[in-house]
């Protein structure tokens, strides 16, 4: 099953796009104990804010899990997921943030995660939906996953690069709308709530199949990520930094072998070894990389504040941190229409003499041109969802 959108092509021949199966495949902070004497309260909360106050180790992590997603949805590197799974990374921290958020009244946290997260994703359907229409596209009911996406919003075949991105929403959403469940359930049993989050995934895999469908495409997202959610929680609530650094290593090595074996092994039935054709393995590679990733944090205090001394990177991860939903929701279009435009650039002599035209990363680094032309074009409706002063850059 695909979890993010196939590559796209050279830019001579514009890039053909492999269908998806309705299951498809992006966005989001903390505290050290010493060896001796683990910590048995929560890990105090980060700040919050500019560059200056925000926690730059998971920012940084943010930030490299975009850039990810953008050159695997350029060049299609099967084993990228193995490098850095960015899905599962993204939601980790997402449910760190989600954790820290429900310390105030739950009805309050999920209206401000929806108000956040609905009004770019509308703002972006504005473009998306009747480029489609005009195309020849005739929606039924499930219209109405545009407008709420409980469900993989709708769309054709000739807009499927664009809105086939949107079951990384989808799924964000369902974790917001259940964390205030989530998060009661493990704090009863925290260690063993985390370990069961992955029978899930191993149930949909050898037992009782979901459906193939919006309903089991979003029941095997949920299953696949669960984990990684959950370890945002465990990081929050401080119950990473009361394990023992043996027991997260072993524990991580035995995810990560299980999950790249299972890739590998059953590479002639997916077709491939790539993750994100693969819930299963892409479940328990991610719970054994995001791991020790999060536990470093909690362990260890990192806190990344070296950034600060090199003024145009620390700037970089400030702007794709409080651009995250727009660069994701946008990046995939920047791809589309820039295969296109060097096809113009063919036109031009000293074009076709002296640039590589032809080559995969003259596409990827015309895309990031034209995705920095969004970010300030379109990012500042996150202001407006976030009831802050509009700005062109965070």
């Amino acid at each position: 099953m695909s979890r993010e959108p196939t590559p796209h092509g050279t830019p001579r021949a514009p890039a053909t796009h492999r269908a998806r199966p309705t299951h498809r495949a992006p966005a989001t902070h903390r505290a050290r104990p010493t060896h001796r004497a683990p910590a048995t309260h929560r890990a105090p909360a980060a700040p919050e804010g500019g560059s200056g106050g925000r926690d730059r180790y998971f920012d940084a992590l943010r930030a490299i899990a975009l850039v990810r997603v953008v050159a695997y949805h350029t060049f299609g590197w099967a084993w990228a997921g193995l490098v850095f799974p960015s899905m599962g990374v993204m939601f980790a921290l997402a449910g760190t943030l989600m954790a820290r958020s429900l310390e105030r009244p739950a009805f309050e946290v999920v209206r401000s995660r929806m108000r956040r997260l609905l009004p770019p994703f509308w703002f972006w359907g504005v473009f998306v939906v009747p480029a489609m229409l005009i195309h020849g596209w005739m929606p039924g009911w499930q219209i109405v996953f545009w407008v709420v996406p409980v469900g993989d919003p709708p769309g054709d075949q000739w807009g499927v690069q664009a809105w086939e991105i949107l079951w990384y929403l989808r799924t964000y959403l369902w974790f917001v709308l259940l964390s205030p469940l989530l998060l009661k359930i493990f704090r009863r049993a925290p260690v063993p709530v985390l370990l069961l989050s992955l029978v899930p995934i191993v149930v949909f895999r050898y037992g009782w199949q979901p459906s193939y469908d919006r309903f089991g495409s979003a029941l095997t997202d949920l299953a696949t990520y669960l984990f990684c959610w959950l370890l945002g929680f465990a990081h929050r609530e401080g119950v990473l930094q009361r394990l023992r650094p043996a027991v997260v290593v072993l524990g991580s090595i035995a995810a990560l072998a299980y999950g790249g074996w299972y890739a590998l092994a059953h590479r002639s039935e997916y077709g491939t070894y790539d993750l994100d054709e693969n819930p299963l393995a892409q479940a328990f590679w991610s719970a054994g990389f995001v791991t020790p990733l999060m536990y470093f944090k909690a362990y260890y205090g990192v806190d990344f504040a070296w950034l600060a001394r090199f003024r145009r990177l620390d700037r970089t991860v400030t702007v794709f941190n409080g651009r995250a939903v727009t660069i994701y929701l946008w990046h995939e279009i920047a791809l589309i229409l820039a295969v296109p435009l060097i096809d113009r650039f063919w036109q031009v002599p000293a074009f076709e003499k002296w640039l590589p035209l032809e080559s995969q990363w003259f596409l990827f680094a015309v895309g990031w041109v034209l995705i920095w032309t969004a970010i300030p074009l379109f990012g500042w409706v996150e202001d407006v969802a976030a009831r802050k002063r509009p700005r062109l850059l965070p």
